[in-house]
């Protein structure tokens, strides 16, 4: 995972020689690797230039990569990841794996529930409901046949969360499902994983594998008398199934929908049975508490959110890929201290947290915590951990439209506020984008935005209206300039822009005319080109292009 944390700067190259500390490059050449393999490994000088950062002790000129301000920052409780063989659980136990559950094999279940009660621990999912009242619930049912369902379904564009855990240490989130299916009396659990993960389906059935052969998974448990059958089940991709409701009609063999509750799955769940559902984070962090303590793992965060989360860093920003905060850590904080800023020195304009049900955070709320209450006093919340930063050269108007069709054209179509409601909503902005837009619509939209939220069966409709909520409360001035003035003040919706070329700046190089794949730039060499606006698709290759010249092509909105 530590490669994961880095990935902004791939290629990444690590160079390792026995009894000495390791040095990590980035953004790796095929010049800069000829200069590496010269002087780091034929002639034992690195070079720090190149160098990201130094792993196992210090180098002279090199920042050990811990040591540097954007990791100093983060927390590491996942610390398997990437420092492990998640296909050798014999690394795994040297890491002091399975201790949490064998801890949980001498206690009774109120005593389990006890301890992550006083951890703190509330669900990795979105919602944020405390880990230790699900399982509660479970157990008051008084049923003799109860199910766990670990929920790895992970379906927001740009989250990667689960899908790294799963691939980089998969014994500690089977690990919390050993311990959470003990604590409900659960003799069967399932792990729902999409099967749009390949390499972390693989590492969980060779995990299930290894568990089996060690004692830790079937009959009678190291002699306990516990009994647990874990199955994989593996998902279309329907991000409805994220859903915990729709998850079990899809495990059950039915059409992924979600059902109306109560009653909830904790009391009528699983083939009508009841039933505890976690995430893959949620398993993760139960080991945590169990192996550490709940006094420890309750020292981070704050006093309503406890421990740390794993988001997915993406967008506009230098360092993206997966961070792990402690709770409370403002948004500032992930954006400039950990993420490194704006990319090409940009502009910081919102942060959509949360998914495509999420909201858009604004500059003036950068220093929101994030935690669960505070990321919903500002319309957003948790969600699985995808955070997506954006510039000045974003349209949130175009955002909100965008994050709506994959919610539309994702919902089941089972209850008519989320059917109708999306679409509707999806087709007032698709027309604000395109310069057609009427003011009433800026009535409209929050009207029906309220409706779908208030009437739909389950939490996709019920979060689908947040992108139009908070763009419309943060970026109402960009809505109006759509309608009122014709203008796309970002420049981004292609109907509101006109590309041309400065006769005084063009040089006749023919650069655009080649890259032009529809044939609309025309011109001899050496002579000014002409943009043909009839035939332009705006695609904006001869803009990239002309950006790396003379800076000839110009991107303006329509007179």
């Amino acid at each position: 995972m530590w490669v994961v944390l880095v990935c902004y700067a791939e290629p990444i190259v690590m160079v390792l020689k026995p009894q000495e500390p390791s040095v990590i490059y980035g953004n790796v050449t095929k010049k800069v690797a000829r200069k590496i393999t010269r002087s780091h490994i034929m002639q034992d000088t690195p070079l720090p230039d190149y160098a990201l950062g130094s792993w196992g002790g210090e180098i002279e000129g090199i920042i050990p990569l811990f040591e540097q301000k954007s990791m100093k920052m983060q927390e590491r409780r996942l610390r398997n990841c990437g420092f492990i063989d998640p296909t050798n659980i014999g690394h795994y136990l040297a890491q002091g794996g399975y201790s949490g559950f064998m801890r949980a094999l001498k206690m009774e279940s109120s005593e389990i529930i006890e301890e992550i009660k006083k951890s703190g621990l509330r669900g990795r999912g979105g919602a944020g409901f405390p880990t230790w009242m699900k399982w509660q619930f479970c157990l008051d049912s008084g049923k003799k046949t109860n199910y766990l369902v670990c929920n790895a379904d992970e379906g927001e564009p740009g989250a990667i969360v689960n899908r790294s855990l799963l691939e980089s240490d998969p014994h500690s989130v089977l690990e919390g499902i050993l311990i959470a299916a003990k604590t409900i009396r659960a003799k069967k659990a399932y792990l729902y994983c999409r099967a749009e993960y390949p390499l972390a389906l693989e590492r969980l059935k060779t995990a299930i594998k290894e568990m089996k052969e060690r004692g830790f998974l079937g009959k009678n448990i190291m002699g306990s008398g516990f009994n647990l059958e874990i199955l994989i089940k593996e998902g279309a991709g329907a991000f409805v199934c994220g859903e915990e409701t729709a998850l079990l009609a899809s495990i059950e063999g039915e059409r992924g929908t979600p059902r109306t509750r109560p009653p909830f799955p904790t009391t009528e769940g699983l083939f009508g049975k009841p039933t505890v559902i976690n995430n893959v984070e949620t398993m993760a962090s139960v080991t945590q508490v169990m192996q550490q303590g709940a006094e420890k793992y309750s020292q981070m965060g704050t006093k309503e959110s406890k421990g740390t989360k794993t988001f997915s860093l993406v967008g506009q920003v230098k360092k993206t890929g997966l961070i792990e905060v402690p709770l409370g850590t403002t948004l500032r904080e992930v954006i400039f201290d950990i993420g490194g800023g704006i990319l090409d020195e940009g502009e910081f304009k919102s942060v959509q947290i949360g998914g495509p049900s999420g909201g858009c955070v604004p500059v003036q709320l950068l220093d929101t915590p994030i935690d669960y209450s505070s990321l919903l006093e500002v319309g957003a919340m948790m969600g699985s951990g995808g955070l997506v930063v954006m510039d000045h050269s974003t349209c949130m108007v175009e955002v909100a439209r965008y994050f709506l069709e994959f919610i539309q054209k994702e919902s089941c179509g089972k209850c008519v506020p989320c059917r109708l409601g999306t679409k509707q909503m999806l087709d007032i902005l698709t027309v604000i984008t395109v310069d057609k837009g009427k003011k009433k619509d800026l009535d409209v939209l929050p009207e029906l935005a309220e409706a779908v939220k208030l009437g739909s069966l389950c939490g996709l409709g019920q979060s689908a209206p947040n992108p139009i909520l908070t763009t419309m409360r943060f970026f109402m001035e960009e809505y109006q300039s759509h309608i009122e003035d014709g203008i796309c003040p970002a420049r981004d919706c292609k109907e509101f822009i006109t590309y041309t070329i400065d006769s005084e700046t063009c040089d006749g190089c023919m650069g655009c005319i080649k890259s032009c794949p529809v044939g609309a730039i025309s011109g001899k060499k050496d002579k000014v080109h002409i943009i043909d606006t009839l035939k332009c698709v705006k695609c904006g290759t001869c803009l990239d292009l002309c950006k790396k010249k003379k800076n000839a092509v110009i991107l303006a909105n329509n007179c």
